[in-house]
């Protein structure tokens, strides 16, 4: 298989460890033969802390250790985006943010600490609108503030992922791709994730729909899947999902996803896209792995080091199967 079609494997590092230790995620990324990492929870020793409440000294030792452990950052995994657009009384625990106030201070210094850490992406989400609201009433409102966020991160080189989920504005395929449209900015791009549709009751024919939707816009994938333990979910498509409840989180080979239909997909229009993502000072395609096979809820999951092995090994032969190549740590990166 040609370097033509060359993805890259990277990975929620925070998944492995339960205390969130810098040390402990970084050592099992390493020893899996992985090169790159997404942070978004970690331990330097002060407590636990998402990336965007860590301080510049803080973040120095963050530095040093991927240093030590020669990895590099993919992407940030922030929680951009994930407060209501209004600020209403919608039954929730969801936070609201000034949006003016949200730009100054949240927006701003995750593109501090992005550029700090060398990496070119940052993870977001599309605000969540009044629980028991359409989505869709809400799309005229965030546009523009996504727009701001974009040209926000594009101030500073950056590239802003939206990631699909449950409860947000932009939870399906087709609304990801309107908001794609609409906010018509290069620094917008759309991370598609298989377990996130799943959960919300979509079929595998729909899922694989919606990927198509989201593909124009593709910026990255996030590996996570999810097996329905019945059909009744399928009535909850667009209601708001209890995600604290969720539990049956399965590698992509198991789950409903249908993660080889997409992966072979992605195989076929692969060059298209890795060029759209280079142009973003990007080096190309990144497979986020973010399992939750031990559980997880609305900020993060939990797969433990054997976990992360497990689905990293199962994306490993869904990639040799679809065409696509991959690079894990060999001989020759030995220090």
């Amino acid at each position: 298989m040609g370097d033509s079609k060359n993805v890259f494997l990277s990975g929620f590092c925070d998944e492995v460890s339960t205390s969130k230790c810098i040390d402990e995620q970084f050592a099992v990324f390493s020893a899996l033969g992985l090169r790159y990492v997404t942070l978004r929870f970690v331990n330097v020793g002060t407590g636990v802390k998402n990336l965007m409440q860590l301080s510049d000294a803080e973040l120095d030792i963050v530095c040093e250790k991927l240093a030590d452990y020669g990895l590099q950052v993919s992407s940030v995994g922030s929680p951009i985006g994930k407060v209501k657009l209004f600020d209403i009384d919608d039954g929730t625990s969801n936070l609201f943010r000034p949006h003016d106030e949200y730009l100054a201070v949240e927006v701003r210094r995750a593109a501090e600490i992005a550029t700090r850490l060398n990496t070119k992406l940052i993870r977001g989400f599309s605000f969540y609108h009044p629980c028991g609201t359409e989505a869709q009433n809400s799309v005229a409102i965030v546009v523009p503030l996504l727009r701001r966020i974009a040209q926000e991160f594009d101030n500073a080189g950056l590239t802003f992922g939206l990631e699909v989920e449950a409860n947000l504005i932009g939870h399906s395929g087709a609304l990801m791709a309107q908001l794609f449209e609409r906010v018509k900015h290069s620094a917008m791009v759309l991370i598609f994730d298989g377990g996130n549709l799943v959960t919300q009751g979509f079929s595998r024919e729909q899922i694989f729909e919606q990927w198509l939707q989201m593909k124009p816009g593709l910026g990255w994938i996030h590996v996570k899947d999810y097996h329905q333990p019945s059909s009744s979910q399928a009535g909850n498509v667009g209601r708001w999902i209890d995600e604290e409840a969720l539990s049956e989180f399965v590698t992509p080979e198991m789950g409903d996803s249908g993660y080889a239909d997409i992966l072979a997909d992605l195989a076929r229009d692969y060059s298209a896209i890795e060029s759209r993502i280079k142009q973003r000072d990007v080096p190309g395609v990144f497979l986020d792995l973010e399992p939750h096979l031990r559980g997880g809820g609305q900020f993060g999951g939990y797969s433990g080091p054997d976990g992360m092995g497990i689905a990293l090994r199962s994306l490993c032969r869904l990639l040799d199967a679809s065409n696509l190549s991959h690079q894990l740590r060999g001989f020759s990166d030995l220090k």
